[in-house]
């Protein structure tokens, strides 16, 4: 018979017999101490210990020249609806939450912002992001009321796949105003595509002080992401890493996972990584991911999991933002974009998303007319016009169906 996955009750009991450790024990019986309803107004950690405090068998690592030291494993909140497991991460000292402007239509951080309420402000660490444009103030003030925060502790530029947009003077303006005013502690640029490009280009803006960057095992340029990695690093920006699950399956049909555990632990042996941002939707993944944060050391097994798309030539689900595809195109459509909403379709199960990413890119309804055959050849071998045509199929359905 299949185990049940973990619920709060039971994940909270594995916790206090030794899971999470003493330490965590300690911090889930005093919690009804910490609450304070001014938690957004209390002073913020100055680097000395991690917000929280230090837990039992944790690896910290500093947070750039911040003085931030973090968990090397945190929360990534985008698919996430459950505040009891928002909850459960906190308590168990994954203090780090990641979260955006657009997740869930805005009641991604409308959720953060009720676990956080009664929460000292100097026990968690908030990161969100906005989209350049012209109304990144609005839409600012928009995700701080949700959070129910004066400020956050990293305000990132959302998507950011060029040196171009990463070191657009408007942009540049307005980022530092955000952080001058009070309304940011730390900014930086997440990127999905072109990651060396645009973290040299932040080391370059001499302003930016973390750059979120897609980063996994996948990856077949990882020499030269690794090489601007420990560039940035010496610059003293900090580093976090998203998409180091690459897809959570290598198929469409999610009859083979791939090794999360593996992938995590594999994206942490890097060491100017600060910390990783996987996903968590249930507490069985927080569960492993609390014991990824005491043990970054692969297996032989896991490394052999890990390797289990090239030794079966599966294609996967992960689309790597090379962009390579885009110039093979006749019509240059935004097939990188389009593959990322088929793997949050397919792998993350999160139709919200790709449905809005989907949509934002107003394509017609067969995209590719005109194309008898698909002359793109992508780095994984994804069949291109086959996904493109799939996930497209997503923007005939109104909003309303995936709220």
């Amino acid at each position: 018979m299949k185990k049940s996955s973990l619920q709060r009750r039971e994940f909270l009991k594995v916790g206090l017999a030794g899971l999470v450790t003493s330490g965590a024990a300690s911090f889930l019986l005093a919690e009804d101490k910490r609450k304070n309803k001014n938690s957004k107004n209390q002073t913020k950690t100055d680097g000395s210990q991690p917000p929280g405090g230090r837990r039992e068998g944790f690896i910290y690592r500093p947070l750039g020249k911040t003085g931030i030291i973090l968990p090397v494993v945190s929360m990534g909140v985008m698919n996430a609806d459950n505040e009891e497991l928002v909850q459960a991460a906190l308590d168990s000292g994954l203090v780090h939450l990641d979260t955006a402007h657009g997740y869930q239509r805005g009641k991604n951080e409308e959720m953060i912002g009720k676990v956080i309420k009664d929460r000292r402000g100097d026990s968690f660490f908030i990161a969100t992001k906005v989209p350049p444009g012209e109304n990144f103030f609005e839409q600012l003030d928009l995700s701080l009321q949700r959070l129910g925060l004066d400020y956050v502790d990293i305000l990132y530029f959302h998507s950011v796949s060029s040196r171009e947009k990463a070191l657009a003077s408007e942009n540049l303006q307005v980022i530092e105003k955000a952080k001058k005013s009070g309304k940011a502690r730390f900014i930086g640029v997440s990127t999905h595509s072109n990651e060396p490009e645009v973290i040299r280009a932040a080391i370059d803006s001499k302003i930016y002080d973390v750059v979120l960057s897609g980063y996994n095992f996948r990856k077949d340029y990882i020499k030269d992401l690794d090489a601007a990695i420990a560039e940035a690093t010496a610059a003293g920006i900090g580093i976090i890493a998203m998409k180091t699950l690459a897809g959570v399956f290598w198929d469409k049909q999610r009859t083979q996972p791939i090794n999360t555990r593996a992938a995590l632990k594999w994206a942490l042996n890097n060491p100017n990584i600060t910390t990783a941002i996987p996903g968590m939707t249930t507490f069985d993944q927080l569960k492993s991911d609390l014991e990824v944060v005491k043990d970054l050391k692969l297996t032989e097994e896991e490394l052999k999991d890990l390797k289990l798309g090239e030794s079966q030539n599966i294609a996967g689900l992960y689309c790597q933002g090379c962009q390579r595809c885009v110039p093979q195109c006749p019509r240059a459509l935004p097939i990188p974009e389009m593959m990322r909403a088929y793997m949050y379709a397919y792998g993350y199960r999160n139709l919200t998303a790709a449905h809005e990413l989907v949509t934002s890119l107003d394509l017609p309804d067969n995209p590719c007319t005109g194309c008898d055959q698909c002359s793109v050849s992508c780095a994984f071998k994804f069949d291109v016009r086959e996904r493109i045509l799939d996930i497209n199929r997503l923007k005939a359905l109104p909003a309303e169906f995936f709220a």
